[in-house]
């Protein structure tokens, strides 16, 4: 009989008091945490702690519903490649959350697994369960108080497991900025400018009521876009992989400062596993190239320095994505 759980994690200010759980139903989840941590931390402790609760239980398939991007990639695509090069990543920087994913690997073998990406915070009952037990935990530590943790698998309990370690990141200058702006210095979205109202004796032609449509209809597209652009300054959906392979087309690609070229696959693999940075942005400009091609222009501006980037939006099946993105230090 197939296990089906769903694994989850928490974190208040990412990093901070983080909690994690994985939920079968009543009788059977199990959750903890730590006084400082992350949402991927979160999320790959729940699955650690999943597969050492249910080891005993070694030759029942396992189906982990989980609807972190990121840990679902770290266990099926990348770790292989990841072991080859010594715990490194393709441009040679040490991989995040190793201690987590040692321990991980060492659980997967003889098992027979399958992960299953669900919507978080869409009604799914297995992982809002996992989500709420999770998020109890992270406040409880945020308030000093005992967290519940459950009864785990038949009164089996997970091994202890060190806190993981936190490594503070540094921002690739002239890539995608790595966190959203202070409330405070965010700038307010791009508005459309106002419609004069028409007189008695102005033209009501169809031609001029189209141009007023499709103007409308522009300033419209380019507020959409602005506001997507600064969505992507923010660590929650920069951590988030299922986030940003929606943001991002499948073709994206990315010139960093450096002048190394990015692929998708790549940028996301680095974002999620650091995503922070602190930035504020400053729109220069946003304009139309096509009816479904939008260019922002705009400044970062954070400790590092300021940078001048440019982004270009494509809109495919009624929704925009971006297309490509450079980012130049400011002279």
């Amino acid at each position: 009989m197939t296990i089906t759980a769903a694994a989850d994690g928490s974190a208040l200010g990412n990093p901070g008091p983080a909690g994690w759980a994985w939920y079968v139903d009543d009788e059977h989840w199990h959750a903890g945490g730590w006084p400082h941590g992350t949402n991927n931390q979160g999320e790959l402790m729940a699955v650690l702690d999943l597969f050492r609760s249910t080891a005993h239980m070694a030759d029942e398939p396992l189906l982990i519903l989980c609807d972190s991007q990121y840990v679902i990639n770290c266990v099926t695509k990348w770790m292989p490649g990841w072991k080859r090069r010594g715990w490194k990543k393709a441009d040679g920087k040490p991989v995040l959350n190793v201690d987590l994913l040692l321990q991980i690997d060492q659980e997967l073998a003889g098992r027979t697994y399958a992960f299953e990406w669900v919507k978080g915070h869409a009604g799914h009952p297995l992982n809002e369960a996992a989500d709420d037990k999770a998020r109890a935990v992270a406040i409880a530590f945020q308030s000093g108080r005992a967290a519940a943790e459950g009864p785990g698998f038949q009164g089996v309990g997970a091994g202890a497991v060190a806190v993981p370690k936190t490594r503070e990141t540094t921002a690739r200058r002239g890539a995608l900025p790595r966190e959203t702006a202070p409330p405070e210095t965010a700038v307010p979205r791009k508005t459309a400018p106002p419609v004069e109202q028409a007189g008695l004796f102005d033209d009501l032609s169809p031609e001029s009521a189209d141009a007023q449509a499709s103007h409308a209809r522009r300033s419209r597209d380019a507020e959409a876009v602005v506001e997507l652009e600064q969505e992507l300054l923010d660590p929650q959906v920069r951590s988030d992989y299922g986030q940003l392979a929606y943001l991002l087309h499948p073709d994206y690609r990315e010139i960093g400062a450096s002048g190394r070229l990015w692929d998708r696959e790549e940028l996301i693999e680095e974002l999620v596993q650091g995503p922070e940075l602190q930035a504020r942005f400053e729109l220069i400009e946003a304009t139309h190239l096509a009816d479904d091609l939008l260019q922002i222009l705009y400044r970062t501006v954070g400790s590092t320095g300021a940078a001048l980037r440019s982004s270009l939006w494509q809109r495919v099946d009624s929704r925009w994505r971006l297309r490509f993105h450079q980012g130049t230090p400011e002279a």
